[in-house]
């Protein structure tokens, strides 16, 4: 006969399930993918290839033990190793997924989802711009708590010269298509104008755009730029309220908050994180 202290433990289902234990069951993964996925971050952190000894390292394991994972990858062609150096690089596999991935991504989707929140955040209105076929189009305005009286809306052009979403595209957009288009804008002189050169230079080191009474007295805007996997420039997204509500500092909160979602956007789009 049992023991009475083994019988009165609650017998448990006899079909398979366990409704307690479901949700830990089917969010449980393979701890060796996990493992091993750390080898493939550290490559694209890296974006170069990397001796065994040197990819172990950035990856937090010991050479020993990465080197089945690599062995493994390798077959199914997420890495190669280069014949002469015997370095490990990311394989054809990897470069497809990579590919496959960018083409999937819609820039202007993931930004739109982005800014009903980045509104509430940044305590006014928010837009996100792309390129067109004659300059910076605005694609989507989200209206913010404080209200803006600017005559903003989807499919307005931005001046590349006196807005802040327009200045993100002139410093960051190809030259020949931004010199293009400032003509069109009357502007066919700006580029030559140290003033704004340098302004430009400084937008590209703080990869922020600050514009303060410019187009219309008491309001203000920062806009900051968004990248692909290419390293270029996807969109531009900007925040615009009256002066003395959009704190225009690189450090603000309301900078810093942009520049995270653009950061975040950046990365969804395949850009690497520096």
């Amino acid at each position: 006969m049992l023991p009475m202290h083994r019988l009165e433990r609650p017998l448990r289902p006899t079909n398979g399930t366990d409704d307690e234990e479901a949700p830990a069951r089917a969010s449980r993964g393979i701890q060796s993918v996990e493992v091993g996925g750390q080898l493939l971050k550290a490559l694209a952190r890296a974006g170069t290839a990397l001796p065994l000894k040197d990819l172990a390292r950035a990856a937090g394991m010991t050479p020993a033990k990465a080197h089945p994972y690599l062995v493994s990858f390798g077959k199914i062609g997420l890495i190669e190793q280069d014949p002469v150096s015997g370095h490990y690089g990311l394989g054809p596999l990897a470069l497809q997924l990579g590919l496959i991935g960018l083409q999937q991504v819609d820039p202007v989707r993931l930004s739109v989802a982005e800014l009903p929140a980045l509104a509430q955040a940044v305590g006014c209105t928010v837009s996100a711009a792309v390129w067109g076929p004659v300059g910076p189009i605005i694609v989507h305005v989200e209206h913010g708590p404080t209200p803006v009286h600017v005559a903003m809306r989807h499919g307005t052009p931005a001046s590349l010269r006196h807005t802040g979403t327009g200045k993100i595209f002139a410093a960051f957009a190809p030259a020949a298509a931004v010199a293009e288009a400032l003509a069109r804008e009357g502007e066919a002189d700006a580029l030559r104008d140290a003033a704004f050169r340098r302004e430009l230079e400084a937008i590209r080191h703080e990869r922020l755009s600050r514009v303060r009474d410019e187009l219309l007295p008491g309001i203000s805007a920062m806009a900051v730029p968004v990248f692909d996997g290419f390293g270029r420039l996807a969109l531009a997204i900007a925040a615009i309220g009256p002066s003395a509500l959009l704190d225009l500092g690189a450090d603000s909160a309301q900078a810093v908050t942009l520049k995270d979602t653009a950061q975040r956007l950046s990365q969804r789009l395949g850009a690497r994180g520096d």
